[in-house]
This record gives C-alpha cells, structure tokens and sequence, in this order.
C-alpha cells in the first residue's frame, strides 16, 4: 500500500472548510466574495487531485502551479475578509492555506531539479 499523499489530503481537508466558510459568508449575504472564495479554494485541491495522473512531468507541474495561482488568489480573498470589519475573520483557513502553499513550492521544486 503506497504511502499517505500529504498534498492531497490537506487539500482536500482545506476544501471542505472553505465550504463552510463559504456557507457562513452567505448565510451573512456576502454573495460575491463567498463564490470568489468557493472557486479558488476548492479550485485549488481539484487542480492537485488532477496532476496525480498526468501523462508528463510537464503537466504534472503544470497542474501543480495552476494550483499554486488559485491558492494565491484565494490568499487574497482571505486576507480580504480577515482584514474587512464586516466579514467573520477566519485566520486558521489562511495559516492552512499558507502550508499548502509552502508544500505546493517544495513539490513543484523538487520535480523541477529532478527532471
């Protein structure tokens, strides 16, 4: 049995509570920035669940790196609400993110250097 894939899993443990985070900013009428923030942070895990089965180390860290452009742009969206007064904050999504961001650069380095 292969070994835990570390990425996968935090990615799509990531995307479950930006669900839910989601949830709570429409339940608070925060329509756009709420499916600003669904499409990135869930965007981010399907991006990386789709490079498992890439035909190519190039589209490997291709899909990797359209993972890290979503996971930057939902940084955005994230600083946003923590920073706007009439959003509910959320830090721990943003320190979660963050880990996904560093492991993502790890990963996409070291296929790099190993091609």
């Amino acid at each position: 049995m292969a070994g835990k894939n570390i990425i996968l899993e935090k990615s799509l443990e990531f995307a479950l509570e930006i669900i839910e985070y989601a949830e709570i900013l429409e339940a608070q009428r925060k329509y756009v920035i709420s499916n600003q923030l669904l499409k990135s942070g869930t965007s981010i895990g399907a991006n990386i669940n789709e490079a498992q089965s890439c035909e190519s180390r190039a589209d490997f860290i291709h899909k990797l790196k359209i993972a890290a452009k979503e996971a930057q742009e939902t940084s955005f969206w994230l600083t946003l609400c923590n920073k706007a007064n009439t959003y509910p904050s959320n830090l721990s999504l943003q320190e979660k993110l963050e880990e996904i961001q560093r492991l993502l650069s790890s990963i996409i380095s070291s296929t790099k250097r190993n091609s």
